[in-house]
């Protein structure tokens, strides 16, 4: 039986990533077949490259414990072992957040779990994550899903712990529930974190599900919070229609979903679960669906969300309609449209997101190319139309020679006029990086650490916190001023150069840090409000310390390193459209004059030079044909888009 729409359209966009690294590979050839290849572009190809490689698509199921987010992963993604894989019954199932991916570099089954006595190492989760002799790691047997799903029960495993252990370990006591043999204990999760890696189709194409615990464990896990959630593409937020919108559920919503620094740029979406208590024989179909709609409105309403956003559905009618084989159940389960919308919308936002920030630079690139061939071509068939009127001859040859080597001259000059700006910008490039260097902000972070460690007050503490995040802010105003005196000089090299109205269309490429800049601004009032927790001002200061680094400086490093590696790369590649044209253009021509050069030296007859002229405007027209080629490929509309297409001609042809 059908699993619905999603796995298709992952397959598909999988496909088409798939063809768009083709096209760039052999748009690698083409330029290297044609001598116009150079150490810049192939860096930027190799980078698109690994970008389509390596692209992920994360959703993050999100929820107050017993809203049903495993119980929802089991029938979105593991129905056909035909039972619950991960642990999914009643109660705090899910104390610990879970990956669920597949690592294509070890092409290999694990379960992966970190020991929550990590919690007292000065390591972030990031960190740890490169440090495999830290995690528990036990292998999978696909082949035996009874066998599986006792290994990935391990993930619910808990631990029984005094008061003040719960508290080094970073837990709030009010966040957790008191062993029911023992009074004195509490109960912890057994892991920090777990990483599941499965040969599934859907999580070979890149798909990557974050299933997080609830309230209770969300606070306890910072970098959860500030980075993971709020990093995922999109987030998928659990209720459950028989307790509706509760107090606890608000709290999630308001306080790690829909927050200023969350990306989430395919959206936020609510899954109003477990509908089937709302099914109700005696009283007709029509009562039920009214009851839903009812529901799904009041829901949309408290969460200040688009009705449409709110989906009724019952996960656990979907894994038994899946696992039985009853398309009936399935269908009325409501799980159909969860997986409609996850492909229409979720993944329609990556394919966008992948034209905007790769293929319309690849494109432009290309175009440059062809541009620069169809001027050879046309020079080349006028020239061969003059000769048709007027005969080859010495005289001709000399003046195609003469004018192939002006036009060679000024292209020569103007690539050494830009490696000379090149120069300048690296230079410039350079002012950008000393003012966001690691070592710079290595240098503070330990210095406030310091000072936060002497502190012997809250408000001192506090104090330091703040001082981190004003030296941040303030490295950033002035790396804005220093990118605004770098952008003006790049348009001011293309302005210069443009003038070649042949040239016209090239763009700088931005430098493009403001999002960054905005997520650490983000961070900076989030630290705000780690500061005035009241939970935080009554924390023992060698935790508080702790988690302030494990956290938000960890956090914050990262974005900071983002912002680097902007600085590194733009200088660069600002100019690499002018500097592409151009050595096109040199080479094209040097390839020209040599050919000019071997024909005037023949001295066959007049026919037999034309015939060469002839073959040197087909070859160009050959390679042009490649190009146009590889252009028509990679304007191919993305799956979805195509969709869209069809579906709008449809509409008009009815």
């Amino acid at each position: 039986m059908s699993t619905g729409s999603l796995s298709h359209q992952v397959e598909a966009y999988y496909g088409w990533k798939n063809n768009l690294i083709r096209e760039l590979a052999r748009y690698q050839d083409w330029l290297q077949s044609n001598e116009l290849y150079s150490g810049d572009i192939e860096n930027r190809l190799n980078r698109g490259i690994k970008l389509l490689k390596e692209d992920e698509l994360t959703l993050a199921f999100v929820g107050e414990y017993s809203r049903g987010k495993t119980e929802l992963i089991n029938a979105l993604f593991f129905s056909e072992f035909g039972q619950r894989m991960l642990p999914s019954q009643a109660g705090r199932t899910t104390m610990c957040p879970t990956e669920v991916f597949y690592d294509r570099e070890s092409g290999t089954n694990y379960l992966s779990l970190l020991p929550i006595e990590t919690r007292k190492e000065e390591s972030t989760l990031a960190q740890l994550a490169k440090q495999p002799e830290k995690w528990t790691t036990i292998k999978l047997d696909m082949s035996s899903p009874a066998a599986m799903k006792l290994n990935l029960d391990e993930v619910a495993k808990t631990h029984s712990v005094s008061v003040e252990e719960a508290k080094r370990l970073g837990f709030h006591e009010s966040m957790l529930d008191h062993d029911p043999l023992n009074s004195d204990k509490v109960i912890i999760p057994a892991w920090r974190h777990a990483k599941i890696s499965m040969k599934n189709p859907l999580l070979e194409r890149g798909l990557r599900i974050l299933d997080t615990p609830g309230l209770n464990a969300l606070g306890s896990e910072p970098e959860l919070t500030i980075s993971m959630i709020p990093n995922a593409h999109a987030v998928i937020f659990l209720l459950s229609a028989d307790t509706g919108v509760t107090a606890s559920d608000l709290t999630i919503w308001k306080d790690y979903i829909t927050t200023d620094n969350a990306d989430h740029s395919a959206g936020r979406f609510a899954v109003l679960n477990k509908i089937d208590v709302l099914w109700d024989d005696l009283q007709g179909e029509e009562y039920v669906q009214q009851s839903i709609k009812k529901v799904q409105q009041y829901t949309a309403d408290h969460l200040g969300m688009p009705v449409n956003d709110v989906l009724p559905l019952s996960a656990k009618q979907a894994l038994i309609g899946k696992v039985k084989g009853n398309p009936e159940l399935y269908e009325k389960s409501a799980l159909p449209q969860l997986e409609k919308l996850i492909s229409e919308r979720i993944l329609a936002e990556k394919e966008q997101l992948i034209t905007k920030t790769l293929l319309n630079d690849i494109l432009g690139m290309l175009q440059n190319s062809q541009a620069i061939l169809s001027a050879r071509v046309q020079a080349l068939s006028d020239q061969l139309e003059e000769y048709k009127d007027k005969g080859v001859s010495k005289e001709l040859m000399q003046n195609l020679t003469e004018k192939t080597q002006k036009d060679y001259d000024f292209y020569y000059k103007k690539l050494i006029t830009l490696r000379s700006s090149r120069r300048l910008m690296k230079s410039q490039g350079e002012i950008l990086q000393n003012l966001v260097s690691e070592e710079r902000l290595e240098e503070r972070v330990q210095k406030t650490r310091d000072n936060m460690k002497d502190s012997w007050t809250t408000i001192g503490m506090n104090r330091e916190m703040g001082k981190l995040f004003d030296f941040i802010d303030h490295d950033l105003n002035n790396l804005s001023s220093e990118a605004r005196l770098a952008e003006k000089m790049v348009l001011s090299i293309y302005k210069r150069y443009t003038t070649d109205t042949r040239a016209q269309h090239l763009h700088p490429k931005p430098f493009a840090t403001a999002k960054h800049v905005r997520a650490l601004r983000e961070l900076k009032k989030k630290a705000t409000s780690f500061r005035r927790d009241p939970r935080n001002i009554m924390t023992e200061q060698t935790l508080l310390i702790k988690r302030f680094f494990d956290t938000l400086v960890g956090e914050a490093r990262l974005i900071h390193n983002r912002i680097l590696n902007e600085t590194i790369t733009w200088p660069d590649e600002a100019l690499l459209p002018i500097m592409q044209y151009t050595l096109e253009q040199k080479q094209l021509l040097e390839h020209q004059i040599r050919r000019i050069k071997a024909l005037s030296r023949n001295n066959k007859d007049a026919r037999s030079q034309r015939e060469q002229l002839k073959t040197m405007i087909n070859e160009n027209q050959k390679q042009l044909m490649i190009a146009e080629s590889i252009q028509r490929h990679i304007r191919k509309p993305a799956p979805l888009q195509l969709q869209q297409k069809v579906v709008k001609l449809a509409g008009y042809a009815g």
